[in-house]
């Protein structure tokens, strides 16, 4: 079900911190044109932990008000709470959402059969596709073989966004668990990702470089051409270490800006780059930009 680059949309912000709806549909507007395959609305890369629970539903319902049928809508239940989830995925379904991405609740560090019951609770809430979100660094817990094996029982886990960083998590995904599809949800691992066979990437970068990130999963997965991919990789690997360096939504919110795109700040507590910082993200964009252009066009 989940073929393609899937960006998860930034929000974008006024200066005292309003959502900016007409930005959002702008840049709704520039992903689908710049041809990427689906949207994720209430990822981490969205901030949705700095968002009231009505300002989630909100903007997903909006977002699938500008989207309309051209790309799948997925959109994002993370929540401590498994009520709220509950209530993320109610919604969802309500608003027309084509699938939701359910993770584990952050600090609470449920046990496998635990975290299992979470999902399974949000799934029964929504009866939509799932695409499970796997991100121990964030999480505290991993989506173990346990828990796999518990939640893969239901139909509507599709699946996973695999984002622990642990490659031997994809070996296991692969060799155990064929059903769930593999998306790369830890960036500079696509390459690996597209190899052992994944046809999917969460990717947040997408979000201003589509074109580039849709040109490493048309390489790897539709043309098979790993020479060509690893080439594309090679250009995207300063971008990757730079964003793996902190603050990661403000690089990709300042990318959005050098799009043209009045993204805006952060919330609290995120701060924004400094000029310093700001002027080293730009030639790595801009090299990156021109390298992957000229293989392309090879």
């Amino acid at each position: 079900m989940f073929e393609g680059i899937y960006t998860p949309v930034i929000t974008p912000h006024e200066a005292d911190g309003r959502i900016n709806k007409a930005v959002f549909a702008e840049l709704i507007e520039s992903l689908i044109d710049a041809g990427v395959h689906g949207l994720v609305v209430a990822g981490s890369t969205g901030e949705y932990y700095a968002q009231t629970m009505q300002e989630r539903i909100d903007l997903a319902t909006y977002a699938k008000e500008v989207i309309g049928t051209r790309v799948p809508l997925v959109v994002g239940t993370g929540a401590t709470r498994t009520e709220e989830s509950i209530e993320y995925a109610k919604a969802a379904r309500a608003l027309g959402a084509d699938a939701i991405l359910v993770g584990s609740p952050p600090y609470a560090l449920p046990l496998e059969s635990e975290n299992a019951d979470h999902a399974l609770a949000i799934d029964r809430a929504a009866d939509l596709p799932i695409m499970l979100y796997n991100y121990p660094g964030r999480m505290g817990v991993h989506m173990g073989r346990d828990y796999l094996i518990r939640v893969s029982r239901s139909k509507n886990v599709r699946a996973i966004k695999e984002s622990s960083g642990d490659i031997d998590r994809v070996h296991l995904l692969t060799r155990e668990f064929p059903r769930i599809e593999m998306s790369c949800g830890w960036d500079d691992q696509a390459l690996e990702f597209f190899a052992w066979g994944a046809r999917s990437w969460v990717c947040a970068g997408s979000n201003f470089l589509a074109r580039e990130h849709v040109a490493l999963y048309r390489a790897c997965v539709l043309e098979n051409d790993f020479d060509k991919g690893r080439r594309i990789m090679g250009a995207m690997m300063p971008f990757m270490n730079f964003l793996d360096a902190g603050k990661f939504v403000q690089s990709i919110k300042y990318g959005c800006e050098l799009n043209g795109l009045a993204a805006g700040p952060a919330r609290a507590p995120l701060q924004a780059l400094d000029e310093e910082e700001k002027a080293r993200f730009q030639a790595i964009v801009a090299e990156l930009r021109r390298t992957v252009s000229g293989i392309v066009e090879a």
